[in-house]
């Protein structure tokens, strides 16, 4: 600890604020400098840093706007609002707009390892210096005083190498969950959307005792070869139009935690979906209202804000499960599974009519009822074509859940190491030794990045 030297980060970093960002230039899909907006935060962690952003602009629209791209190893977060409470930072890859609601906090030195450098902001809750009440914002003066303990630049560089090492296997099991839940709904929507077995066998694309992608040749004999037309448009020969209420029925109940205070509830909040759909443990006491109970194999659709989808599949759901009144609970029913439900209830289609329900003025206050959701009715089948599009499904569904358990977990470790590694509590020596039980890797091969 000698070493380590007590600095501040208006010593080591420029602090370089956003720029307007027109709505003319927004949604564009390529150029030369990915444009983050501070509603993108809410993006799961790697999410910016790593694939770049939903907006792009050209270098001649710089001089428009006024802007400096953010460069290549600098960490932004948010400046004003409600954002600066949830702390959540990204490490820019990339030269990077940011919209003026945001702060790129640059490194000076050579000597500051980028990612040490983001692992260090990310220790602080700048909800904690933020001024005003009604609209909090971040001063430059308050950030520049933030202090910060600088390890010499190889250590810097094991520490980011772990605490990397930790994010990038959170990250690789996000992504494979995605993937899977990816190839579920792509499924749901060729079967009971776009009827594309039906076409393939009207067209002769699919032959008797032939595979397809996503269509084992045991199934052929589940899809009819035919469509009629329809007051709804063509559906395949013999099925029918089902709604989400023939599917799935509402679990109702109310549980209140606060008469139970030293008991512990696995809580379900629209906060612990956004924070990558963790659930939180805690005691009755700490829960203040009432709360709707989650049984195993359930799931969970978010009646606030439509627009910002909130699909929870529930496989194990907890001792004392509860969720937020602000979720809906539905259970399958048979022949459908809760894999099903979520293909469903997260197909684009699905959002789109539950979009169009909402009641409220207010962007931040939209909600639907359970029983607009029953009515809704974007797919057609027979029961026999659910039950085996259901068991087919759940393996994927149950590995996408597990992938994200193990996630979490390795999310609780990093959280545990971080700031133990950052202070100089724990030395990288022990922390490798701790690691070696989760088969992450050494840091004897780091080189700078």
């Amino acid at each position: 600890m000698s070493e380590w030297k007590l600095t501040t980060l208006g010593d080591i970093a420029e602090l370089r604020a956003g720029s307007v960002f027109p709505l003319a230039l927004q949604g564009r899909t390529t150029g030369d400098y990915p444009f983050i907006k501070v509603s993108d935060m809410n993006l799961p962690i790697n999410a910016i840093c790593i694939r770049g952003a939903n907006h792009w602009v050209d270098e001649t629209d710089l001089r428009i706007i006024k802007a400096r791209p953010i460069p290549k190893g600098a960490t932004v977060f948010a400046k004003i609002g409600e954002a600066i409470k949830a702390n959540r930072l990204r490490r820019i890859v990339r030269p990077t707009i940011i919209d003026n609601n945001m702060m790129g906090a640059i490194p000076k030195s050579r000597h500051v390892n980028d990612t040490f450098f983001y692992y260090s902001l990310s220790k602080f809750d700048f909800g904690e210096i933020a001024s005003g009440s009604a609209l909090p914002y971040l001063k430059t003066s308050a950030l520049t005083e933030l202090q910060i303990l600088l390890p010499p630049l190889p250590e810097q560089r094991a520490i980011a190498h772990i605490l990397g090492t930790l994010d990038d296997k959170i990250e690789l099991g996000r992504r494979q969950s995605e993937t899977l839940q990816e190839m579920a709904r792509a499924l749901f929507k060729a079967w009971f959307v776009d009827f594309e077995p039906v076409r393939a066998k009207m067209s002769g694309r699919w032959q008797r005792g032939q595979t397809l992608p996503g269509l084992p040749a045991h199934l052929w004999n589940l899809f009819p070869d035919r469509l009629v037309e329809t007051e709804h448009g063509e559906v395949p020969q013999g099925w029918r139009l089902f709604t989400f209420g023939d599917v799935a029925r509402q679990g109702k109940g109310t549980v209140t935690p606060g008469n139970l205070p030293g008991k512990t509830f696995t809580h379900y909040s629209i906060p612990a979906f956004d924070e990558g759909q963790i659930p939180v443990r805690e005691l009755g006491e700490a829960i203040k209202s009432n709360k709707t109970p989650v049984p195993d194999n359930s799931l969970l659709l978010s009646k606030l804000n439509p627009h910002i989808p909130r699909v929870w599949l529930i496989g194990a759901a907890g001792s004392n499960a509860v969720c937020s009144t602000e979720f809906i609970v539905w259970i399958p029913k048979e022949p459908a599974n809760s894999a099903f439900l979520y293909c469903l209830a997260s197909s684009p289609e699905f959002n789109t009519t539950m979009r169009q329900l909402v009641t409220g003025t207010s962007n931040s206050h939209q909600r639907v009822k359970p029983e607009q959701l029953c009515g809704i009715s974007i797919f057609a089948a027979n029961s026999q074509a659910i039950q085996s599009f259901s068991e087919m499904v759940h393996p994927l569904m149950a590995q996408a859940i597990e992938n994200r358990h193990q996630s979490n977990t390795i999310a609780a470790l990093r959280d545990t190491l971080l700031p133990q590694l950052i202070s100089g509590k724990l030395r990288v020596a022990d922390a490798e030794r701790f690691l070696a039980h989760f088969g992450a890797p050494g840091c004897s091969e780091v080189t700078e990045t």
